[in-house]
This record gives structure tokens, C-alpha cells and sequence, in this order.
């Protein structure tokens, strides 16, 4: 072990590397104004300048517009680079904390180098005492290893794109592009036998089909996905404009202007939220503004986690208020950091999917069903993707958000090993083995004073509701007059469901994210595999 690595790690300031590369991707929007100057100088000469000089001249200045175009991935790529080498680096520094705080319950002593002894004045040097000094020196290792790898990695992932600056950023891959749903292991392989070159040239070239395939590195994902946010709040500038040229704008318009203008608060807070460069980092791995808007975050780099959640919100749920269900991710990822500060964790928020508005749409499982197989394709893309060891996957849904992920895991199958369900209406299965994921992975959660209770069909009348809007509860045979049943079958925080219950305080329908819920802990807890 290495005096200076210990020395070195304990003064390693992981704020500092996400800031310096926050930083570098804080260049691309002065990048983009460049490039567009030189655009717009192009177009002025064009329109006065004719000849066999002003062709030459505008093949330059493409030329130059293509070359700046091309580093923009690069940029976010080094903010990347650095926020996984803070992320890094955080970890072994808790995990060396630990181990400090390991030798001072055991009367031994870690030294200014890491060297471990006895504390005569506490300890005895008895051979017990000689087994715990062992223990703490292989776990300040562990930590000095981890921050090396961390390093080794950073460091390589920076070498390449100094020897690409060189070489040339990018070139053309050769023809052929998976379709968009194709199986990620297909999507994988064909990103594996591109260089890194060619990889470049699509992120940068085809940016709307890199961010939205699955089974591709987040990192690929989110430098795709980040070049288009502009477009994409341009989008919505236009669609709010032809909406202010109505006059009068009349009762539909008027809607349909808020819903832009919730939208377009929306985009802003989560373009804050990419840009903060704050601990974690977030990735952009998918967004569409179009109608109620969709959205994939992560906070943290689910390819290099040991533990992914992909939380599923429910009804209402849109690109308007998508940073207030981030914010319900990012406090179980808060919990997971409390209770296990020495393991990477990442939660994606996954609104990849048209939620349910009304009460109306809400009693039918027809959006949950057609959700169904870009949830299962994202889940199966994310153990693709992931790079070392498989990563513990849990997905948890919320309200609507449950039969989501249940009908995704009952009729396609979900990479998972953890099912999570909070505040359910059921979810669209009568037993937890039906959704085929390891026994006793199966967890539930419901509030005293969760209105979801209501959700039931308690009388002859609201059978038939049942069996009109929501097909698939005949289908299941629901209801089975149990008293246990709910819109989309047995209540799983029932014992009869056999999944596992964790407790929860009062907090209504929304409750379970709560400061002091029992609920927030034990979410994490599940994703943690505690």
C-alpha cells in the first residue's frame, strides 16, 4: 500500500473533478453560437458573392461548421469522464472512512502512511487483535484500489480523446442502422464492431436515433440526446407560437397553451438540472415534447452502478412535471447513499410512456399494455449496456406506474431482481410469481391513508365498471370477491398476493418519498438487496 495513494486519496476533492467537468460541457453552447456565426456568414457571402472563390470560401466554411460541430460530443464526453471519476473517488473515500472508523471500534491504529498497529493503551497484541488489524489493512486496499481503478479509467477514456484530436474526431460508419425496437443485444453488438471514431460521427450526425436505441452505453445516450435540446425547446416555441397567432385562441388553444407552457418549464428545470454539474450526475437518455412529453433521466451512470432503480410514475405524469418525480428518484438514491455510502448506486426516471390523464383512462390497462415492451426493451438494453459485473436492477412504479411495470414483467418479462410497488391499483396480476422475478423479490408498499384503498370494486356496480373499462380484469378472472382485489387484481400489499410488504407512514396517496417515511427506506432497502 502506498503512503502517498492514502495521503493522496483522503485529500482528493471529488467536487472539484464534476465541477472542472461541468466546465468543459459548458463550452458547447459557446460552440454552438460559433458555429452559428460562421452559418449565418456563410448565408451573407452567398447572397453577394458569386464565382468559382465564393464556392471555395462556402466549402470552407462548411468544412469549419463540420469540425466544430464535431466536438460537442467530445465536451460532454470529458464532463462524463470526470463526473464518473468523482463518483469514483466518492465511494473509495467513504469506503476508507469506513475502514477508519472500522480500526477505532477495534483499539487499532491507522497511521499518516494507511499502516495499521495496535493501540497498546486500549488493545492487548493478541492474536484476535492481529486478525482485526488484517481486516481493516485489506479494507483500506479495497478503497485504494478502487480509487486507482477509478483513475486508471479516467485517464485512459481522456488519452483516447487527446489521440482523437489528433487523428480526427470522427468518420463515417459504414451503411446499415438498427431500426428503432430493435433487441438491445443486436443494438450492442453493432455499436461493439465500430470504432471510436465511427461511434462519434453518429452521435454527432444521427443524434435521434443514438439517444433513443436501447441497448447502447448511456454515455453514447446522453451526448446524443444533449445536441438536441435546443430542437427540441424550438419545437415548442413553434407549437406555442401557432397557438398565440388563434385570435381569440378559444377554450381548446387556451388548454392546449398551458400544457406548452408546462412543457416548456418543464424542459428548462431539467436542462438545470443537466447543466448544475452537482453530485450526481444526471444523463439524458431520452425525450420527446410532443404531446403530454416523455422523458428518461439517470442520476448517476446506471453502466457503472452496482445498483440501478428505474422508477415508473403514474397517472398525470408528463414532461411538465417530470423534475418533480426526478426529485422522487433522486431521494431513494439520497437513502441508498445514507445506508450504503461504500456502493455506486443510480435511479433512472422512466416516463417513457403515455400516463393516463383522466380517472376515465386511468380505469383501463390499454396504456399500461402498450407500455409493456419499450419498458421491457429499456430494462433488457440497461443489463447490456452495463459494464462489469451485472448491477442489481430494481424497478418500482407508483399508482398507474405499478401496472406499468406489473403487466411489463407478467407478459413480456422485465430484467429485474427486485419488483417494487407503492400506493398500487393493482398490478394487472393475481400472485407475485406470475411476474418472474426471483421469489421473494416481490415488494409492496401502501399508505393507512392511501385513497388508492378506495380503489376497489366494492359492490355489484362497480364490478361492472371493472369488467368494461379494464378487459384484462376479465381476463384474469377479477374480481374474486375476497374483499382483497383491486381495479388490476390482488391488492399485492396483501399477504395473499406473496410478495413482501414494507410499512409506511401516513402521507396520502403521494406520501411514500416523505422526509421520516418508512416507506423512503425501505425502497431503498430493496434496491440495496437489504
Amino acid at each position: 500500500m502506498s503512503s502517498v495513494g492514502y495521503r493522496q486519496l483522503w485529500a482528493a476533492d471529488p467536487d472539484g473533478w464534476r465541477a472542472a467537468g461541468a466546465a468543459w460541457a459548458g463550452l458547447v453552447g459557446p460552440l454552438d453560437r460559433r458555429v452559428g456565426g460562421l452559418r449565418a456568414a456563410g448565408g451573407r457571402l452567398r447572397g453577394g458573392w458569386s464565382g468559382v472563390a465564393a464556392t471555395a470560401a462556402d466549402t470552407r466554411l462548411a468544412g469549419l461548421r463540420d469540425e466544430l460541430t464535431s466536438i460537442a460530443p467530445a465536451l460532454i464526453e470529458v464532463d462524463q469522464v470526470l463526473a464518473e471519476l468523482a463518483g469514483g473517488l466518492a465511494v473509495a473515500k467513504a469506503r476508507l472512512s469506513q475502514a477508519v472508523a472500522q480500526a477505532e471500534a477495534a483499539g487499532l491504529l491507522v497511521d499518516r502512511s494507511g499502516g495499521v498497529r495496535v493501540d497498546p493503551a486500549t488493545v492487548r497484541p493478541t492474536e484476535r487483535a492481529g486478525v482485526a488489524a488484517a481486516g481493516v489493512a485489506a479494507a483500506l486496499r479495497a478503497a485504494l484500489d478502487g480509487a486507482a481503478a477509478a483513475d486508471r479509467v479516467a485517464a485512459d477514456r481522456l488519452d483516447d480523446l487527446a489521440r482523437a484530436a489528433g487523428a480526427g474526431w470522427a468518420s463515417p460508419p459504414p451503411p446499415g442502422r438498427p431500426a428503432l425496437g430493435a433487441a438491445p443485444a443486436l443494438v450492442s453488438a453493432w455499436w461493439s464492431g465500430l470504432t471510436p471514431a465511427q461511434r462519434r460521427w453518429l452521435i454527432g450526425h444521427e443524434p435521434a436515433l443514438v439517444g433513443r436505441l436501447d441497448g447502447l452505453p448511456v454515455a453514447a445516450r446522453d451526448q446524443a440526446n444533449r445536441l438536441r435540446l435546443d430542437a427540441w425547446r424550438a419545437e415548442l416555441l413553434v407549437e406555442r407560437r401557432r397557438l398565440l397567432s388563434r385570435v381569440p385562441p378559444g377554450p381548446l388553444a387556451s388548454i392546449r397553451l398551458r400544457g406548452v407552457a408546462g412543457r416548456l418549464a418543464g424542459l428548462d428545470a431539467l436542462v438545470g438540472r443537466l447543466t448544475a454539474g452537482g453530485a450526481p450526475r444526471a444523463y439524458l437518455l431520452g425525450l420527446d415534447p410532443a404531446g403530454e412529453g416523455r422523458v428518461v433521466v439517470a442520476l448517476g451512470d446506471p453502466d457503472h452502478a452496482d445498483r440501478v432503480l428505474t422508477y415508473v410514475p403514474g397517472m398525470t405524469a408528463g414532461l411538465d412535471d417530470a423534475p418533480g418525480e426526478l426529485g422522487r428518484a433522486a431521494r431513494v438514491l439520497e437513502r441508498c447513499a445514507a445506508l450504503a455510502p461504500g456502493e455506486r448506486s443510480a435511479a433512472v426516471l422512466w416516463l417513457d410512456y403515455d400516463a393516463p390523464d383522466l380517472l376515465t383512462e386511468a380505469a383501463s390497462a390499454g396504456q399500461a399494455r402498450d407500455a409493456g415492451p419499450a419498458l421491457h426493451r429499456f430494462q433488457e438494453g440497461l443489463r447490456v449496456s452495463h459494464d462489469g459485473p451485472p448491477a442489481r436492477q430494481t424497478v418500482l412504479g407508483h399508482s398507474y406506474g405499478s401496472l406499468v411495470v406489473g403487466v411489463a414483467a407478467r407478459e413480456h418479462g422485465l430484467a429485474a431482481d427486485a419488483l417494487v410497488f407503492v400506493g398500487s391499483p393493482g398490478v394487472g396480476a393475481s400472485h407475485a410469481p406470475e411476474l418472474g422475478v426471483p421469489p421473494g423479490e416481490v415488494w409492496a408498499s401502501s399508505a393507512p391513508d392511501d385513497v388508492i384503498r378506495a380503489a376497489r370494486p366494492a359492490d355489484e356496480l362497480g364490478r361492472r365498471a371493472l369488467l368494461g373499462a379494464a378487459p384484462l380484469a376479465a381476463v384474469l378472472g377479477w374480481p374474486d370477491r375476497t374483499g382483497h382485489e383491486l381495479w388490476f387484481g390482488h391488492d399485492p400489499s396483501h399477504p395473499g398476493f406473496g410478495g413482501r410488504v414494507f410499512g409506511s407512514g401516513r402521507g396520502g396517496h403521494t406520501g411514500y418519498w416523505d422526509p421520516g417515511n418508512p416507506a423512503l427506506d425501505g425502497m431503498a432497502r430493496v434496491v440495496l438487496g437489504r
